[in-house]
């Protein structure tokens, strides 16, 4: 079992979390008129939704999983790799405000999108880097982003983002959502969730919520 999921799943039977309503899938929010949705994931999701959630004309962030076979997987199933989905979090926004090429930035600066199957401790396909699109614009901004990434050099190596269309999100258990902010002093979220949270909200500077 992975560093994050032996904590998730610790933690929410010795703090008393593991009532039904924690352990059944989320509800998926439905888009106000004029909202936009986005799909990414980028490792452990804990960071991505705080990360996100900071962000001026986001609304909300959910999270869950992406990419795969299985329908409706449980935290325990993504974790054996066997479902061929990856942690991720969908995005709702309102495109007036915050654009998806300013997603993209927030996405590719909150996680390290040169390592193959692996962020930080955690490894395995379900940690994988992968933006969902949904329409030939976003593909193509997705991939254009990369190329930016790439030419910058900010990373030693070079991106392995996959860049597929987006089919279906699973939302994760209700004990995953808002984790970062209601576990703020989990050693896991200091160390590895918060630093990734920090990366987006320097490159997101200027766009970031007030108060956050």
């Amino acid at each position: 079992m992975k560093l994050s999921q032996f904590i998730a799943l610790s933690l929410s039977l010795l703090a008393g979390y593991a009532s039904a309503q924690d352990m059944a899938p989320a509800k998926l929010p439905t888009p106000k008129p004029g909202e936009a949705v986005a799909t990414f994931a980028g490792g452990c999701f804990w960071a991505q939704e705080e990360a996100f959630d900071q962000l001026k004309g986001v609304r909300e962030v959910i999270s869950g999983y992406a990419g795969g076979h299985t329908k409706n997987p449980t935290y325990r199933e993504v974790g054996t790799d066997e479902t061929g989905h990856a942690e991720a979090v969908q995005v709702y926004y309102d495109p007036k405000v915050i654009s998806y090429d300013d997603l993209l930035v927030g996405f590719f600066a909150a996680h390290d999108p040169t390592t193959l199957n692996r962020q930080g401790p955690d490894q395995g396909r379900d940690y994988r880097s992968v933006a969902f699109y949904r329409t030939p614009a976003e593909k193509a901004a997705i991939e254009a982003a990369i190329k930016t990434v790439n030419a910058s050099k900010h990373y030693n190596g070079t991106v392995v983002t996959e860049v597929v269309p987006f089919t279906v999100f699973y939302p994760a258990e209700g004990y995953h959502q808002n984790y970062c902010k209601l576990h703020p002093e989990q050693p896991y979220i200091q160390s590895v969730s918060m630093p990734k949270v920090a990366k987006m909200r320097k490159a997101m500077a200027g766009k970031l919520k007030s108060g956050v």
